[in-house]
């Protein structure tokens, strides 16, 4: 049975920016968890702050890194549903 997932926006305290996927019983609270096709925000590129990231998506402007699976990111500070729309984005 493929583990169903939900995609997230993810701070950390050393300011890192990835969007990527979770386990839909992930539990939120923890302040460290495993990220499944993440990509890093090396450049924002947006005109409405970081949320725009997860709302519509990086934009020509942004800078993103290439795909990796994150065996466990730590020092989460933040995470942020991520639409649709801005994982297609993320993903383009």
């Amino acid at each position: 049975m493929e583990m169903k997932m939900k995609r997230v926006l993810v701070t950390t305290a050393h300011r890192g920016v990835f969007a990527g996927e979770i386990a839909d019983d992930q539990d939120l609270s923890v302040k460290a968890m495993p990220l499944k096709n993440a990509r890093m925000a090396i450049r924002f590129g947006t005109t409405r702050g970081l949320m725009q990231l997860a709302e519509t998506g990086p934009t020509s402007s942004s800078k993103i890194s290439a795909p990796a699976d994150i065996p466990m990111l730590h020092d989460i500070t933040a995470l942020f549903a991520v639409t649709e729309e801005a994982w297609a984005a993320w993903n383009s």
